[in-house]
């Protein structure tokens, strides 16, 4: 305390000094209607300014939970939204229909992109109902499917997996295949036995097929943007960009098949287990 009165006793000049100016432009202010406008005018302008730099910070550290919020809004809207579609179609045939699909949102906590074998994990487990082989996917496509789960966590095998294979169609022209990446590029998979007699070109779209029972038909997986056939080749050599960057991926939506364990079930008793 005594070091501060030592401060100000030592400085007392340039102190009163700084006093009589402020007075003097307040004087000045309060006293002339053009210096006064402009004061306040600047005054309005700089606490604008200081407000919304303060909000604006307030808002980018705010962004992790408001992204989450948001992921949880989308995977409810999209499960409501197959619910009044399932619901329309009841109405318009007359018959009971069941819904299919309920969506669990998760942020992707650990992501690889650069092995031959990735893996995605999440921050959602057995406590939001997750299981092995679901599917995951994100607003703009095919994600992967649930490898394990704990918990709270779950483990994806990603897209961009040299084991991991997807039931696939050329919307365009409505043809089968296979998508499966080749360890490489991890923006581009290849299209699988896509017959020479189709005529695939570049710019067609290619979705899920919802064949296997794990991936909802109609997903988006990418654009064809290679198309090859080697001569006496019995199927094209399609190359197809990701619409998913996978570097970029933040969060995901599980699926959850209501219908899959009965169809499980059912191919188990009829054709029995796969070996």
């Amino acid at each position: 305390m005594q070091r501060l009165l030592n401060f100000f006793y030592e400085y007392r000049a340039f102190f009163t000094f700084l006093l009589l100016e402020v007075l003097c432009v307040w004087l000045l202010v309060q006293n002339n209607q053009y210096q006064g406008t402009k004061f306040f005018n600047s005054s309005n302008r700089m606490a604008a300014g200081i407000l919304g730099f303060s909000q604006s910070t307030r808002e980018y550290f705010s962004l992790r939970e408001i992204n989450e919020e948001l992921g949880r809004e989308n995977a409810q809207l999209k499960t409501i939204i197959e619910r009044q579609s399932q619901t329309g179609v009841a109405a318009l045939t007359g018959r009971d229909t069941i819904i299919r699909y309920d969506y669990v949102s998760a942020k992707v906590i650990n992501n690889s992109v650069a092995q031959f074998k990735n893996y995605l994990t999440i921050n959602r487990g057995k406590d939001a109902g997750i299981e092995p082989e679901m599917a995951a996917i994100s607003i703009f496509g095919v994600v992967g499917k649930v490898k394990s789960v704990s918990e709270h966590f779950s483990v994806l095998i990603s897209v961009l997996n040299i084991d991991e294979q997807v039931s696939s169609v050329l919307k365009r022209t409505g043809n089968f295949g296979t998508t499966q990446w080749d360890g490489t590029d991890p923006r581009i998979v290849n299209l699988l036995y896509v017959p020479r007699h189709v005529e695939p070109i570049i710019g067609d779209t290619v979705v899920t097929s919802g064949y296997n029972g794990i991936f909802p038909q109609g997903i988006l997986i990418g654009i064809v943007k290679e198309v090859k056939l080697k001569d006496e080749a019995l199927f094209y050599d399609l190359r197809v960009e990701l619409s998913q960057d996978f570097r970029k991926l933040s969060f995901v939506k599980i699926v959850k098949s209501r219908l899959k364990p009965e169809l499980d079930s059912l191919e188990t008793i009829t054709i029995g287990a796969p070996k």
